[in-house]
């Protein structure tokens, strides 16, 4: 009964793991389409208009 427990427990560890990562592969993607929308923000207003 107690293996039984421990691999339970086991189990619960990884997909609290796999979750972490998502989460922060999330944060770093969403990180990525802010920095991407500020540089197309900056081309539009600063750049463009140049031409």
């Amino acid at each position: 009964m107690r293996d039984r427990d421990e691999n339970v427990e086991i189990e619960h560890r990884e997909k609290k793991t796999d979750s972490s990562k998502v989460a922060s592969t999330f944060i770093k993607y969403a990180a990525y389409v802010v920095i991407l929308l500020i540089v197309l923000w900056f081309l539009a207003n600063y750049i463009l208009p140049m031409f």
